[in-house]
């Protein structure tokens, strides 16, 4: 069963148990929704433009400060990459941050966006906690203790993929064409269209999540960043799914992500590698 942010542990510990970071990460997903929400639609809300020219906002800021601080008591041994002040410490415990994935959603009142928390161990990400306020909703998962979802505070429910192994019965989502564009692999996904049931762009953070639920059933993008992906990676696996780049590696080896129900992988794989 799910650890719940009232049984946190937070006593820093050489080896804590995976359950109690996992309680220390729900907790913090609990803090980041509510500095999040507040700042949601907020008329003063503070924007900006990074130099790789993507957006920032003050409410980003908060959370992965906010984050930084918990760590530093709670897991004063691990280290620390999150989006917005970069790496810290050099423990092969690193919790990834991405305060708010989907900034540009979260700026324009689209409901679309949220935490993406993970700790990653030896380079393996072990524990997933992704949050998502305006939905309503938050998933985690982490090694050995299966993947859930939380739908407006009522009880988890433990996810599953679907069960589709026929392509043509299979539902994709792509995430954003100009990104695969920009890549060179733009034909490459148009086949991969072609050869699926279902084509939408659900968009984000959502998009993977809706394959741990089991109603989707492939997910992809380009030019993501570690901490677009790690978070994701427990989620989906602890539900049954697979995760690798869009080549086949192993997730956070390149900017891409290729998630699936695990039955439908090997030939996505085999149709976008055709172009």
């Amino acid at each position: 069963m799910p650890r719940y942010p009232d049984q946190v542990t937070d006593t820093p510990s050489a080896t804590p148990l995976l359950a109690d970071d996992l309680a220390v990460a729900l907790t913090l997903a609990g803090e980041a929704d509510l500095i999040a929400m507040e700042r949601y639609r907020a008329q003063d809300l503070d924007v900006q433009l990074k130099p790789d020219r993507t957006q920032v906002t003050d409410a980003d800021k908060r959370v992965e400060k906010m984050i930084r601080d918990h760590l530093a008591s709670a897991r004063p041994q691990d280290s620390v990459f999150g989006e917005e002040f970069g790496a810290s410490g050099n423990s092969s415990r690193q919790w990834i941050v991405d305060p708010i994935d989907g900034t540009s959603n979260f700026v324009r009142g689209v409901p679309i966006w949220g935490l993406l928390l993970a700790l990653v161990v030896d380079g393996v990400p072990v524990l997933g906690v992704v949050s998502a306020p305006a939905l309503g909703r938050r998933w985690w998962g982490a090694t050995g203790h299966g993947a859930w979802m939380q739908q407006n505070g009522g009880e988890p429910r433990r996810l599953a993929v679907s069960g589709i192994d026929d392509l043509a019965e299979a539902s994709l989502s792509y995430n954003s064409l100009k990104g695969w564009d920009q890549a060179g692999h733009l034909d490459s996904l148009l086949s991969l269209s072609r050869a699926v049931g279902r084509t939408r762009a659900y968009g984000d953070l959502w998009a993977y999540m809706l394959v741990a639920e089991g109603a989707v059933d492939l997910a992809g993008e380009y030019d993501l960043k570690p901490w677009d992906i790690a978070a994701l990676v427990p989620v989906v696996r602890e539900a049954g799914g697979r995760v690798t780049t869009v080549t086949g590696g192993e997730p956070l080896g390149d900017d891409s992500i290729l998630v699936s129900n695990g039955l439908l992988h090997d030939r996505a794989l085999a149709v976008l590698a055709e172009h």
